[in-house]
């Protein structure tokens, strides 16, 4: 069992497939089973992933800081909600309860999440896999984007090759196990 740490939107989007492809996902983590590590929201996205995790049969730890609990409205029915004292202890606690990160649709929250994670792959502080469910096309433009930052010389293309993508759940958890279990040996 490995623990994915997913990083998503707490509101559902305008496009149905976002629905969909989180909920898609968390039966596919339960299914497999993984543990989803998550901001413990009971809303949007993250509250549907969560659920479908549980529904599974699937175990699932949140983390959210204490000022967040009643904005972000802190699912109640997890088996392990984590309170932290802000965000900086929020990230660190989700990146010390995972194995690997996924980034699925989302805000600046979740852009600002998914590229930390990176960063600290890229600096060494970390070797787990990192990938991003590109729903609906929804991760499409900044994957083109980061392949121009290649391009241009500001990122190399191992470091570009780190950041894994796949538009179905299944397909992107089977890249990401493969990379677990490389690492792993």
């Amino acid at each position: 069992m490995s623990r994915f740490c997913v990083y998503l939107g707490s509101r559902d989007g305008r496009d149905p497939a976002f629905l969909e492809a989180t909920q898609a996902l968390g039966r596919e983590l339960a299914a497999r089973g993984h543990c989803l590590v998550y901001g413990g929201a009971r809303i949007g996205l993250m509250g549907a992933l969560a659920n479908a995790v549980l529904e599974g049969g699937g175990d699932v730890i949140g983390v959210m800081p204490d000022h967040l609990v009643e904005r972000e409205q802190a699912h109640q029915g997890l088996p392990t909600l984590i309170r932290v004292n802000n965000m900086h202890e929020r990230k660190a606690s989700m990146a010390a309860h995972a194995d690997a990160f996924i980034a699925l649709p989302g805000g600046i929250g979740t852009l600002e999440e998914l590229f930390e994670a990176w960063t600290w792959q890229y600096l060494g502080l970390h070797d787990k896999p990192i990938g991003v469910l590109d729903t609906a096309g929804f991760y499409s433009p900044l994957l083109t984007f980061l392949d121009s930052t290649v391009e241009h010389g500001f990122l190399n293309a191992r470091t570009r090759s780190c950041l894994i993508d796949a538009e179905e759940p299944a397909t992107l958890l089977d890249a990401l196990e493969a990379r677990l279990a490389e690492t792993a040996t």
